[in-house]
């Protein structure tokens, strides 16, 4: 998908502040944040919502959830965290390709 933002980004076409990647998943910084931490973690894989994740998806589904806590405390979340999946348009999604909004506040000492 050429003309995926979000694949462009994996592809290295577009600039992202990228915190976290493996062979599967990349985390990167959201431009617009909400709140002082906000990611976006996604697949490398084109996936346009939730909606059209297949079983063969699976691990791949897997991998992203199990990389949710450890970013978080990566980015000092370590009291808790926020995730967030908008699907489809009148879900909120604006951008064609699954991606996981992970917020929050860096943790209280």
């Amino acid at each position: 998908m050429e003309t995926c933002v979000f694949c462009r980004i994996v592809a290295g076409e577009l600039p992202a502040d990228v915190v976290y990647e493996d062979d599967a998943i990349i985390a990167f910084k959201d431009i617009h944040p909400e709140v002082p931490v906000h990611l976006l973690v996604i697949p490398k894989k084109h996936i346009a919502s939730l909606a059209h994740v297949q079983t063969e998806d699976a691990g791949l589904m897997a991998q992203l959830m199990m990389a949710l806590p450890k970013l978080a405390v990566q980015q000092g979340m370590e009291q808790g965290f926020k995730t967030r999946i908008n699907t489809g348009r009148a879900g909120g999604q604006e951008v064609a390709h699954l991606h996981i909004h992970l917020t929050g506040r860096p943790s209280l000492k």
